[in-house]
């Protein structure tokens, strides 16, 4: 017997084993037509007198992998009432077809053979029972929380309901994603069984259990029974604190910013206090209300779709065979280079980790021993593969070792005499198709390559640091580098699993050139009086992982100071000076404060305990008497680096809006909960609205502020950076 895409088969003992095959599709989803499929096979199943139990599991290497976001998004036209009534219309199908599982009177037993996230693992809960596989790389876990929206095929009510309100929150607001034990131990999966043994498993569990009923349907049958909550109902005094810390939690590492932990919160708080129909009723409401948010909009086209298109190199130029490096060199064995080595030697590629001397080589080699022994402590790996990988990783100081690299990265001082001098020795003993990189975050990739015999392979490679931490690269492409560079640069990124963007060479490039107006911003207001907490804070609540201050502290102003000194000898007359500028030289040159690494910046950092701001501050920059509202300091440390980004993208710095986006977010923390820089400019402030909060910051502040003239073309046309 089938129904589209998926077939079931009854054996002796009248138990069907339903299998969810899209040929279609890579994977499994909650498509439309799989969930009309799986209604229509629901009816059969249980219509079908001969059948006793019903097992459900996959066709395909993983379970189901969710809803079917890019067909969610098609259902969508613009008028909110229609489009909020044809979604309600679908998640309550979904709704329907789970509640006939849990009340026909027929066990179900979901047999998870691989990963099951978000709606996939909702219909495993709507089953009787839940058994994994013991596969590695599964994964189970609610992730729509990052894309905005709340689990809207029951998650919010049955979650609860299985493992009680404090248990269950963590799990729906946080997107944790564990494998099959961990997920055993939570409650959320029943029980654990090698591959082969998963189906006999399922079958035995039905044959054991050949009347199922979910908790929450106990007054269905039985009128004098009542369901009662795991750990207290929502009004007991344990669960009302539970919520109470849970909001209190949210507003201080949020501030208010997204609106899928809050709805979550709603669900659960207003859904379980009410029989559990009404809560799916309740959990709908609110998950297309957040589906057809601004919000939801912007952070499902940055971590869904954008994300999927970079990881996959969708725009990887044509024509050209892909590249698998096998060898590379690293040039400098400081924390970029050593993190550099770590990244590469764990995706399984031979790394020469070069250095003037054999002891800096050494210590290179010495951070990721010390990474991997903390993975080795945590379980992440095995002294076995601890060994094959640093076994992988060669310091020298000679550069003959190099021969034979596919790829050589320098990763040396910002310092171009000495960059040049390495480039040439190690290009004397590379082969002819070799491509030589430099992992500098400022300096002009086509000036570098001048150091080269073939500069059309020269290309910049700007990891983040942490490397090991910081999944962003930014590939830097020189007047010179070769389409074929570039296509290599894209491959070697993703051999290493990081997310590249492809940006066109200038001073800065894409990500230092922006990142640098919020700092510099932070100083600019500083400089006017405004009180440090105050802008620290209104940094935080705009969205920025931490204060502009903070952040100069981290990157150190002594960097900075010496950046903006060769920025300036470079460009001469050209030059326009930022106002922040003369904070820097007066904390680097008059108060001898440099930042976090001296002990001593915009902050204090005092042994053992944390840092507080210089009390000195205040004798430096004196507040003004009037200070700024809060919202006029977050909209002009966001609108400088908006402004500045859409500069870059007028310029032909970079060109794809999902890597403009994606680059502000993992590359300096532009404020998540906006879906990247160009979203927050088009789909959260709106076209209209930015340029004219622009334009009176011009008037406030200057030229900084000041949006090209391409913005205010698509607003005048209707365009959209994301048209294509």
């Amino acid at each position: 017997m089938t129904a589209a895409m998926m077939s079931y088969q009854v054996d002796h003992d009248g138990i069907a084993t339903l299998i969810w095959n899209d040929s279609e599709a890579p994977v499994n989803s909650m498509s439309q037509q799989a969930v009309e499929s799986l209604a229509n096979i629901v009816d059969e199943v249980i219509s079908d007198d001969s059948v006793k139990g019903v097992i459900l599991t996959s066709g395909k290497t993983d379970f189901v992998v969710g809803a079917n976001l890019k067909e969610i998004l098609t259902m969508k036209s613009g008028d909110w009432q229609q489009d909020a009534e044809q979604l309600s219309a679908f998640i309550q199908r979904i709704h329907g077809v789970m509640r006939k599982m849990e009340t026909a009177g027929k066990p179900f037993v979901a047999a998870l053979n691989g990963t099951a996230l978000g709606g996939g693992l909702e219909l495993a809960l709507a089953c009787h029972h839940r058994i994994a596989a013991n596969q590695a790389k599964a994964r189970f876990g609610f992730p729509e929380v990052n894309l905005g929206l709340l689990p809207g095929a029951g998650g919010t009510q049955r979650l609860p309901r299985m493992l009680g309100i404090e248990k269950a929150l963590p799990w729906l607001m946080q997107a944790t994603q564990v494998g099959p034990a961990q997920a055993q131990a939570a409650g959320i999966i029943d029980e654990v069984v090698e591959p082969e043994q998963l189906l006999p498993a399922a079958r035995q569990w039905l044959l054991d259990n050949p009347q199922a009923l979910q908790p929450w349907d106990v007054g269905l049958n039985n009128k004098r029974s009542k369901f009662r909550m795991p750990g207290g109902e929502v009004q007991s005094a344990k669960v009302a604190q539970t919520f109470m810390g849970a909001e209190a939690m949210l507003r201080k590492k949020t501030y208010g910013n997204y609106a899928a932990p809050q709805a979550i919160l709603e669900a659960v708080y207003e859904g379980c206090q009410v029989p559990f129909d009404q809560g799916l009723a309740i959990e709908t409401r609110g998950f297309v209300r957040l589906l057809l948010s601004d919000q939801a909009k912007a952070l499902i086209r940055t971590f869904f779709t954008g994300l999927q298109q970079v990881n996959k190199l969708k725009h990887r130029p044509v024509n050209i065979e892909k590249r698998q490096f096998t060898k590379i060199g690293i040039l400098g064995a400081g924390m970029m280079g050593a993190g550099i080595a770590y990244s590469a030697s764990l995706g399984g590629l031979g790394v020469v980790l070069l250095d003037t001397d054999q002891n800096q080589a050494e210590q290179g080699k010495a951070y990721s021993e010390k990474l991997l022994k903390k993975r080795l402590a945590r379980g992440k790996t095995s002294q076995e593969k601890v060994d094959a990988q640093l076994a992988r990783i060669l310091p020298t100081t000679d550069f003959n070792d190099l021969a034979g690299c596919d790829l050589v990265i320098e990763a040396v001082f910002e310092d171009r005499h000495i960059k040049a001098e390495v480039t040439a020795k190690a290009e004397a003993v590379l082969g002819s198709d070799a491509l030589m990189a430099s992992n500098t975050s400022t300096l002009p990739i086509t000036s570098l390559a001048d150091a080269c015999q073939r500069p059309e392979q020269f290309i910049g490679l700007h990891f983040f640091s942490p490397v090991d931490k910081m999944p962003l690269v930014e590939i830097i492409v020189g007047e010179k580098t070769s389409q074929q560079s570039v296509a290599w640069a894209l491959d070697f990124v993703q051999q290493l699993r990081k997310t590249p963007i492809v940006v066109n060479d200038s001073r800065g490039f894409y990500t230092s050139r922006v990142f640098k107006t919020y700092v510099l911003e932070g100083m600019a207001l500083l400089s006017e009086g405004v009180a440090p907490a105050l802008i620290e804070n209104a940094g935080k609540m705009a969205g920025m992982p931490v204060g502009p201050l903070a952040l100069s502290d981290e990157v150190s102003m002594e960097l900075m100071d010496r950046i903006a000194r060769q920025t300036q000898a470079d460009l001469g007359d050209a030059y326009t000076p930022h106002p922040g500028d003369e904070v820097v030289d007066f904390m680097v040159h008059h108060a001898d404060r440099i930042g976090k690494k001296a002990g001593r910046g915009f902050y204090d950092y005092p042994a053992g305990e944390d840092k507080a701001l210089w009390p000195g501050l205040s004798e430096a920059f004196v507040p003004a008497a009037t200070q700024p509202e809060v919202e006029q300091v977050m909209q002009r440390l966001l609108y400088a680096q908006a402004v500045e980004a859409l500069h870059c993208v007028s310029e032909g710095v970079i060109s794809q809006p999902h890597e403009v986006d994606i680059g502000s977010i993992y590359g300096w923390g532009f404020a998540p909960h906006t879906g990247g820089i160009l979203s927050f400019v088009e789909t959260i402030e709106g076209f209209d609205a930015f340029i004219a909060r622009a334009d009176a910051l011009v008037q406030n502040y200057g030229d900084r502020f000041r949006v090209p003239h391409l913005v205010r073309e698509l607003a005048e046309t209707g365009g959209s950076f994301y048209a294509s």
